[in-house]
């Protein structure tokens, strides 16, 4: 592997963790917990893993002797910064606890676990991977692990290689997946521990024992140093508005951290949009009304941060969406044999007046994009939904329309953007480098503790590294019942931006005078070397949740 200088710098860097996995570790139980909701139909599905009690990391002094183990990993879905180091704190973990344990990394996600596809983890290989983005070291894949089939074919892999504990690096959908095969593990009496972590740029796999998923501060800090960089253009030729779609489709996280960091003149809260019921009109008539006012004022240049979801926000869009998901679920091969160009007229005739009176409205190739192939779990897959050219192209026929009127006289030139796959591998923040770290090492001792059914959780991220509090939380607490692929099922409860929480409240008071202002803030590179007030900050976000203020 060819190494850039600052791989070779980065690799050096030693995680900081929490004092208790730094000594002597012994567990403290905390009551019997529930789901989040739905209490008796998870009960019900998972009668072996429910119930258990949250687990807490303390210091002991006494040394205790475990014996060897092999463990599986597995990297499961979209990458994320950080993901290199679970699997170092996980391998050390391991070696600390017993030097003879080895770790067996499943090649491109779960299907490596189906088709037995592996490699083993030694220390030479670890060391090459410390502290760098990616996913590289065994890869990922988006394959669900929700069969019996599947979980019985993991199984004769296990087996061969006296694999007794799985730990799966995943998201909510991947976790949900680690749940239902730790269920299954334990119900057939197989021996083989399933332990999560939780990962997401995204941020929305997050409770009050999961402060954060893993890649969340890394990428905001990349798509903030862009947005940055596309402000200060924005303020240097000041004639262009920049329309910048952020990744989120299912929570708007992302685009209210990388406000709070840049200052935009406007961003879309796709939860805000939901609560308030707005309509499509509603929200170009609002961006449309900011451009205005800042031309009166000879400031025909802004930016707007939309996030990745908020088509499906809007409530006569989120009722369309679910009635095209429902019914391509179950009428899929017959639209598959329609043709493309008969395609839209085909659902206009199928859906209810409603919502085909919605979608005959929409744009020709929005409603293309609604009705193109769905992912894995049956639904629109909304990043492929342009949305940053579709609110350019309505807002410019609203500012025509005012043109007309005589309530706008300045000059509309937008240029488009997405961020997505720019943050996914970045480099992890020192923060992300010394949390997912502690991940790691914290998952290899609920595998030493004889635990299943559990996710990592390191909590209190907000202190210096050594107070952080370490354990694992019953992947069964975060669970309840989803519509998906038009049935019930259980899945972890996706965490959205709260309108009521300090972070969203603190956007609020301050977004008006934004609109008006160019008082944009340019963060510039993530920072890894340089005191500790500028390379160690969590998310603004995270430190709003935990101590009310910035």
């Amino acid at each position: 592997m060819t190494k850039s200088a600052l791989q070779i710098a980065r690799a050096s860097y030693k995680a900081k963790m929490p004092k208790a996995l730094n000594g002597n570790v012994t567990i403290k139980e905390g009551a019997p917990t529930q789901s989040v909701a739905d209490h008796d139909e998870i009960k019900h599905l998972f009668p072996n893993t429910y119930g258990m009690p949250i687990i807490e990391f303390v210091e002991n002094t006494e040394k205790k002797d475990y014996p060897a183990i092999n463990v599986g990993v597995i990297l499961s879905g979209g990458q994320a910064p950080g993901g290199h180091n679970v699997i170092a704190g996980l391998f050390d973990g391991l070696k600390k606890m017993n030097c003879n344990s080895r770790l067996y990394g499943f090649l491109l996600g779960p299907a490596g676990l189906v088709d037995h596809e592996y490699m083993e983890l030694t220390g030479e290989i670890i060391d090459e991977y410390r502290n760098t983005g990616g996913f590289d070291i065994i890869g990922s894949g988006r394959t669900k692990l929700e069969k019996k089939d599947q979980f019985d074919k993991g199984l004769e892999i296990l087996k061969k290689l006296n694999i007794s504990a799985l730990v799966i690096i995943g998201g909510d959908d991947s976790n949900t997946n680690a749940c239902v095969l730790a269920e299954y593990y334990k119900r057939k009496n197989t021996g083989v521990q399933v332990i999560g972590c939780p990962k997401t740029i995204d941020g929305d796999l997050k409770n009050e024992m999961i402060e954060t998923s893993f890649g969340f501060d890394t990428a905001c800090k990349v798509y903030s140093e862009l947005i940055g960089n596309i402000e200060r253009d924005c303020n240097s030729a000041r004639k262009y508005w920049h329309f910048i779609k952020l990744m989120g489709r299912s929570a708007s996280h992302i685009a209210l951290e990388c406000a709070l960091q840049t200052q935009p003149n406007i961003c879309l809260i796709s939860e805000e949009i939901e609560e308030k019921g707005q309509t499509l009109n509603d929200i170009v008539s609002y961006i449309a009304d900011i451009i205005a006012k800042r031309a009166e004022k000879g400031m025909n240049f802004g930016t707007v941060l939309i996030s990745e979801g908020l088509v499906e926000f809007i409530p006569a869009m989120k009722s369309l969406i679910a009635e095209l998901n429902d019914f391509l679920a179950a009428n899929g091969d017959e639209f598959a044999l329609i043709k493309k160009s008969e395609q839209i007229k085909y659902l206009i005739g199928k859906l209810s007046p409603k919502n085909s009176a919605v979608y005959a409205s929409l744009p020709e190739n929005v409603a293309r994009q609604l009705a193109m192939d769905r992912d894995p779990h049956g639904n629109v897959q909304v990043s492929l939904i342009e949305t940053d050219k579709l609110l350019i192209e309505m807002v410019g026929r609203r500012l025509e329309q005012m043109k007309n009127d005589r309530t706008y006289v300045g000059k509309f030139n937008a240029q488009g953007h997405f961020f997505g796959y720019e943050g996914r591998c970045a480099a992890p923040s020192n923060y992300d480098a010394d949390y997912c770290y502690s991940l790691g090492f914290a998952a290899s001792i609920l595998i030493g503790e004889g635990k299943t059914g559990y996710m990592a959780s390191v909590r209190n991220t907000t202190k210096p590294a050594e107070e952080w509090i370490a354990g694992g939380i019953p992947i069964t607490m975060m669970m309840n019942m989803e519509r998906r692929h038009g049935e019930m099922k259980p899945v972890i409860q996706k965490a959205l931006v709260k309108l009521d929480g300090a972070p969203f409240k603190t956007f609020a008071a301050k977004r008006e005078c934004w609109a008006m202002t160019t008082d944009f803030v340019y963060p510039g590179p993530i920072q890894y070397f340089g005191p500790t007030e500028v390379c160690d900050q969590p998310t603004k976000t995270l430190i709003l949740e935990q101590n009310g203020e910035i």
